[in-house]
């Protein structure tokens, strides 16, 4: 039983006054109940934190502001009430909610790439939401446009207001998902993951920038973070969420000071901890590319002629070990997720690609599709990379079914209940769909889909970013343990650089598609050489020292 910890209660008039809400979902066999009555208010300028595990809540309760939960699956059953300025939102028909949403509400998704609209390209979605709400004619709408892609720091806006979100690094998507929500000008930001797929020099500024717009227009700000550094540095006041309920919440200070109840507590002690696994320097090379080039063509004119080049990867070279990982990090945009997907050979590229001394350069897809078994990558958005209308045995299913391994349905579906309990996942929920399962939980089960290939070789791309501090430091556990019982060869592409330090025995640095900096880890971190690798450091380590002071406080 969670036994509530209020460190203060407000007495004013709230902005968004949320009394007794649950969430409910119904499903033929069950219902699970996802949040059981939690109650908290907003006040006018005033910044609320949901914190908690994946699958605490944070994000259903955030959906049931706006109602965008999947009714009728979901339901509020009574005594369930959100308000407005005193206007109740629960049940309200869809004109009320029109005239709420993106007006005087409005929220940043958790996961940009399923948010955004793949056919459209980033001008049309963000004009959009100016033509409608603000009634804005197209010339002020783009104008506007490129304010708002300047103001959340997107380099170059003019060129890429003709880009589709697939042509954009996950962070500059998340940007672009942040111009849309502030388009309006909203009374209340329900922030979700804000500074998830954003290195940490970007996150500085997006949390700056946040600050000065809320204080400009007096917006009130509801975040959901997993990163307690964040809320530290940006929250008036904190709620604790611990299995759909809030076990603890007050000022934020007073609860990072004086956390009362054992799960904020244990809360504010996570972070990614340990060393990467000791290996062998003598065993041979997996590995290899050598001046790697992924251009991709930049087309003008009625004729579409090349003009120029985007340059996402400019002459990079690597070797990886059997058994070792290799660490990529730099900022978004800087060519890393690019890099991977060309070693992979799910790009074109210029450049000797070798993996297990064989040269992948010019193979055919059926030639490569053997290695393929070999050669897996868990993507950055692990919900984009889930197909919505398979269940989690299905998705599962599908590469042993395309290698051809486990021979029968049944003998499958015993590799798929091995895979799941090896990476903490109950075997009995692999009929459900990605949807019913939360950020960490769906990341797993990416994970899940490539182990069950029993792979050689690993691209993991960002797959720490989407989950709260002490889901990371589980993540990072199972990684290193699958790595040590497999012999598993990682390729690690993150912009956290402490995640990278707990599991890399070498480090690429990137910039603009270059490798700024190479070298074994320990240098890297301990005494780097280039200023811009300097300065991706200090960002860290000062994210760092507000997170030891939080466990030390």
């Amino acid at each position: 039983m969670n036994v509530l910890v209020d460190h203060s209660v407000e007495e004013e008039q709230p902005l968004l006054d949320i009394t007794s809400l649950s969430v409910q979902f119904h499903s033929e066999n069950k219902t699970v109940d996802a949040v059981g009555g939690i109650t908290y208010q907003i006040m006018e300028g005033q910044t609320v934190a949901l914190v908690g595990e994946s699958g605490s809540g944070k994000s259903v309760s955030a959906l049931s502001i706006l109602q965008l939960l999947p009714y009728p699956q979901a339901q509020h059953p009574q005594g369930s009430s959100v308000k407005y300025r005193g206007q109740e939102i629960i049940g309200a028909d869809e004109a009320t909610m029109r005239k709420i949403r993106g007006n005087k509400i409005s929220i940043i998704f958790q996961e940009p790439m399923t948010s955004l609209n793949p056919l459209h390209t980033i001008e049309k979605q963000i004009n959009e939401v100016l033509l409608v709400h603000k009634g804005l004619n197209k010339i002020d709408a783009r104008k506007r446009t490129l304010e708002l892609l300047k103001l959340v720091g997107l380099k170059d806006p003019t060129s890429r207001l003709k880009f589709y979100p697939h042509e954009l690094s996950g962070g500059q998507r998340q940007r672009v998902m942040i111009a849309m929500a502030l388009a309006n000008e909203p009374d209340l930001l329900i922030a979700d993951e804000p500074t998830t797929a954003l290195d940490v020099t970007i996150q500085a500024q997006i949390l700056e920038l946040l600050k000065e717009l809320q204080k400009k227009l007096g917006m009130s700000i509801l975040l959901i973070t997993h990163d307690l550094g964040i809320v530290r540095k940006m929250a008036d006041r904190v709620c604790v969420m611990s299995k759909g309920q809030i076990v603890e919440k007050g000022p934020t200070k007073e609860v990072y000071e004086n956390p009362q109840h054992p799960y904020t507590q244990a809360l504010l002690a996570a972070e990614p901890k340990g060393n990467p696994v000791e290996t062998n320097p003598d065993v041979p090379e997996i590995m290899a590319g050598d001046n790697i080039k992924v251009h991709f063509p930049v087309k003008r004119g009625v004729l579409r002629r090349t003009v120029d080049h985007i340059k996402a990867v400019d002459g990079v070279s690597l070797s990886i070990k059997q058994g070792h990982t290799l660490g990529i990090v730099g900022e978004s945009g800087s060519g890393k997720t690019t890099l991977g997907l060309a070693l992979l050979r799910l790009i074109s590229s210029t450049g000797d690609i070798k993996y297990d001394n064989k040269l992948l350069n010019g193979i055919s897809g059926r030639k490569l599709r053997p290695l393929r078994q070999e050669m897996q990558i868990v993507f950055q958005d692990p919900y984009g990379s889930l197909s919505p209308r398979l269940s989690i045995n299905e998705i599962i299913e599908e590469g042993l079914k395309v290698h051809e391994l486990g021979g029968n349905a049944k003998a499958r579906e015993i590799l798929i209940i091995e895979a799941l309990r090896e990476v903490g996942l109950d075997p009995e929920s692999r009929h459900r769909y990605p949807h019913e399962f939360s950020g960490g939980q769906r990341q797993r089960i990416a994970i899940a889909r490539v182990m069950v290939l029993k792979p050689r070789f690993l691209i993991l791309d960002e797959p720490t970013s989407a989950l709260d501090m002490s889901v990371q430091a589980q993540i990072v556990d199972l990684l290193r343990a699958l790595q040590i019982k497999h012999n598993l060869t990682y390729l690690f592409i993150s912009h956290d650089l402490k995640v990278v330090r707990t599991l890399a025995d070498d480090v690429i640095v990137m910039r603009n598609g270059k490798a700024v900096e190479t070298g074994p880890a320990k240098q890297i971190f301990e005494n780097p050489q280039s200023e811009y690798t300097q300065a991706l450091i200090k960002a860290a380590f000062d994210l760092e020292v507000i997170n030891q002071d939080t466990v030390g406080a």
